[in-house]
């Protein structure tokens, strides 16, 4: 029997960007920051991905967060635009559809936002 060694992969984190108290963004960290910033400024936005990501286990069925008071086209809608800025991901498991919160991109912003003062 040979001895096998595992190695255990931590999730990336983004490497976006540095703070902004430490250098300028380049024109296209600009543009892909100011899509998720623009993505979480609509409250029905955030109060989505707020739900994501305080749901058990780090995922959530779009059947247990629709409640925010807005139509269920409406909900996909919002959750369209915060996957295509990156913040979710999803998956389809029979009729529904589960996001979770990518970790290395709310890292990358909460880098971009550490001032360290």
């Amino acid at each position: 029997m040979s001895n096998l060694e595992l190695t255990v992969l931590e999730p990336e984190t983004a490497a976006c960007c540095p703070p902004l108290t430490s250098a300028e963004l380049s024109e296209a960290d600009a543009v892909r920051m100011a899509a998720m910033f623009k993505a979480l400024a609509d409250p029905v936005r955030l109060r989505l991905f707020s739900k994501v990501a305080a749901h058990e286990g780090g995922e959530a069925c779009v059947c247990d967060i629709q409640d925010v008071g807005v139509s269920q086209p409406t909900v996909s809608h919002h959750l369209k635009k915060l996957r295509e800025a990156g913040l979710l991901s999803s998956e389809r498991r029979g009729t529904w559809v589960y996001y979770r919160v990518e970790p290395s991109v709310v890292a990358g912003m909460a880098a971009l936002l550490d001032l360290g003062r």
